[in-house]
């Protein structure tokens, strides 16, 4: 009696250890995967020591593409800034480091060049011809990414037949390959004293702010339609 009294405990107990397992399997079988966050895409924004945040007490949070990372993040979108922009940098420099700075494939790359080439008188064909060349080789490498050029603008010291010449190769260049259009990086900033460092050329933080919003009208359509 004692015996099989054991036993059947026993197997009581078993049985309800497996009831336990099967309740415990059926819970992980019903319970849904968690959602995994989508994998970050990369914006790439290619350019001078405008983009670099040149003269900027902290460029790395100061810059205009670090502020556009922080309105990403706001909007809790998907994208990576990656800054690479050089200061001094002439479009025919950028041609000529462009392979190492695509060696991954940007999924945005925002260009930003031509603005030192102007102030250096060089005449508007030979940088046309750099910057077409920049957009080939991307397009080449990477059909599928996306690519929004920056427009500058020369001040009239340059001369009014340069001045022209140069605000009108942008737009140009925009309707020949289809690109979406910065019409002015510097609208609202350039030529204000109070936005700009002592060298008139470069924005302070606050006008940092301000090229900010105006490449985020831009660039915002971009980001959430490839969302």
């Amino acid at each position: 009696m004692g015996t099989d009294a054991g036993i059947e405990g026993h197997v009581a107990g078993l049985r309800a250890g497996r009831a336990c397992i099967a309740l415990i399997a059926g819970l992980a079988l019903a319970s849904p995967c968690p959602a995994q966050a989508p994998a970050a895409r990369t914006i790439v924004f290619f350019g001078d020591s405008l983009t670099a945040g040149y003269g900027l007490p902290d460029p790395g949070t100061q810059s205009f593409p670090a502020q556009i990372q922080r309105m990403i993040d706001a909007e809790r979108l998907p994208w990576r800034v990656v800054n690479a922009g050089l200061s001094g940098e002439t479009s025919a420099g950028g041609l000529r480091r462009l392979d190492w700075v695509i060696a991954r494939k940007p999924d945005v790359f925002v260009l930003e060049l031509g603005a030192n080439d102007g102030l250096r008188g060089i005449p508007t064909e030979a940088t046309r011809g750099n910057l077409q060349a920049i957009i080939d080789r991307v397009r080449s490498r990477y059909p599928g990414t996306a690519i929004v050029l920056a427009g500058m603008r020369m001040p009239g010291s340059m001369g009014p037949e340069f001045e022209q010449a140069f605000a009108a190769l942008y737009p140009a260049l925009a309707a020949k390959n289809g690109l979406t259009l910065i019409p002015f990086l510097l609208e609202g900033v350039a030529g204000r004293p109070e936005l700009n460092q002592p060298d008139r050329i470069h924005p302070t933080a606050s006008g940092a702010s301000i090229v900010a919003g105006t490449v985020w009208k831009c660039i915002r359509p971009i980001l959430i339609r490839s969302d």
